[in-house]
Order: structure tokens, then sequence, then C-alpha cells
């Protein structure tokens, strides 16, 4: 596999993971699941068969 072809399927899976996971978290705002004004996440990144585990935290404000 190319380098370039790596890059861009990447950047897929990356694309359908920000684009599904602000839906779900808009889907849940809505429907006036969280209280307070900001709403801590947190990701976590694993791959089938390796060691990866990369966890990123943080706070989103809400309106």
């Amino acid at each position: 596999m190319s380098e370039d072809a790596f890059n861009m399927s990447i950047r897929k899976f990356l694309k359908e993971v920000g684009v599904t996971s602000q839906r779900k978290i808009e889907e849940t705002v809505r429907k006036g699941q969280v209280g307070g004004n900001t709403l801590k996440v947190r990701m976590t990144l694993t791959a089938e068969g390796t060691g990866l585990n990369h966890v990123v935290d943080g706070e989103i404000e809400l309106p």
C-alpha cells in the first residue's frame, strides 16, 4: 500500500469517527440527558491485534 493510500484510508476513518461522534453528542444534548454547562467526554482508540490504546479526554461547552 502506498503512503498516499494509507493516509487517505486513515483520513476516511477519522472523518467517519468525527461526523458520527458529533451526531451522537448532539442527540444526547437535545434529549436533555446532560445537565450543567459542560459535557465531559472521552474517546478511546484501540486497534484489534495491537497494543494501541489511546485515550483523549475533553470538555464540550453546552449552549
